[in-house]
């Protein structure tokens, strides 16, 4: 039985990602992908993109990663509040001046999608929505938006990020996949997130699993390397 995790949304987050990877190794699966993002709001931009080169796990760019890898001063996200905003604003600062060289031409170079199969099934990985990298795809959006995506949409599995909050459903033959996010969850849970895939005959049986880190730890990291204290507190709550 084949099986493959899908890892996304690291955001600089060093010991979230060598908990979800130590996790996926004691699973034995067959292969790993990335949804992207793996830099902004943490405090280990080329740590994390290291590891994920080292370990050549393939891998599609988020905003946050094709912004910086451009030396683009606006990172594609959603904001409500102004204050919102200017806390964005200074994550995404503090991720240019502290993203290396390599670090940005290793993002540069990821596509913006993958196709690949769990099994016999045909599974296509993108970080936002298959329309943007930056669209929000929340659990509670009208059904006739995923129906929309699933008519449009060539692989039985959609599988994404983008939103931190994880969740699985069905629509119009299409199986929907929010992977959750290992480095910055917003599900109340503090725990990396993300997707296990497993080929069930000719479906896929999705679980999302949780994995525990120090986020702590790194909540500390993130104060003491100038990033906005909110962030630090949002880490540990996983608001």
């Amino acid at each position: 039985m084949q099986r493959v995790a899908v890892i996304t949304d690291l955001h600089a987050n060093l010991p979230a990602l060598q908990a979800a990877l130590a996790r996926i190794d004691e699973l034995g699966v067959d292969a790993i992908y990335c949804g992207g993002d793996l830099v902004g709001y943490g405090p280990h931009p080329n740590e994390v993109c290291a590891l994920i080169a080292e370990r050549e796990i393939p891998t599609i760019y988020g905003n946050y990663d094709y912004a910086i890898a451009r030396d683009l001063e606006d990172c594609g996200c959603a904001y409500i509040t102004p204050h919102d905003r200017e806390l964005g604003q200074q994550s995404v600062d503090w991720t240019l001046a502290h993203t290396d060289q390599a670090s940005k031409d290793f993002m540069r170079d990821l596509p913006f999608d993958l196709l690949f199969n769990v099994g016999e099934t045909a599974v296509h990985l993108v970080h936002g929505s298959p329309r943007k990298v930056n669209e929000y795809l929340f659990e509670d959006k009208p059904a006739s938006l995923y129906e929309r995506l699933a008519r449009a949409e060539d692989a039985d599995v959609l599988v994404f990020g983008h939103t931190h909050k994880p969740w699985v459903h069905d629509y119009s033959g299409v199986q929907f996949v929010n992977c959750g996010s290992v480095g910055k969850p917003k599900d109340g849970d503090a725990r990396g997130a993300f997707a296990l895939l497993e080929a069930d005959g000719d479906s896929v049986r999705v679980t999302i699993e949780r994995v525990e880190y120090d986020a702590a730890a790194v909540a500390l990291e993130v104060a003491d390397a100038g990033l906005p204290t909110e962030f630090a507190e949002k880490l540990v709550l996983a608001a």
